[in-house]
């Protein structure tokens, strides 16, 4: 009796997207001076750079950092939220005139 043999292959994505920038001739030898101490290609280095980079931007831009007093008054609004306003109650009743689900 034969049985079937599965072959499972790992395909690393294909970069297919380029991207390209004139930089004046110092500044490419930097980089490429910083590449070779990496251990890394020109190319390699500086998609690894501007992701570090893009990492820490977004981190920094979409992280919310409070204060220990500030954290534990979020917490407590959230464990014990207060009764909904007077405007509250008047924007949800508009909401539902306006929008019929």
């Amino acid at each position: 009796m034969q049985t079937a043999t599965i072959r499972r292959t790992s395909r690393k994505p294909v970069a297919d997207d380029r991207v390209t920038a004139r930089i004046p001739h110092a500044n490419r030898l930097l980089i490429e001076r910083a590449a070779a101490v990496y251990g890394a290609t020109l190319n390699q280095f500086i998609v690894q750079s501007a992701l570090d980079r893009a990492d820490k931007i977004l981190e920094r831009e979409e992280t919310l950092r409070l204060s220990e007093r500030d954290s534990r008054i979020f917490l407590e609004a959230l464990e014990n939220p207060p009764s909904p306003s007077d405007k509250l109650l008047a924007g949800l009743k508009a909401h539902d005139q306006l929008v019929k689900c």
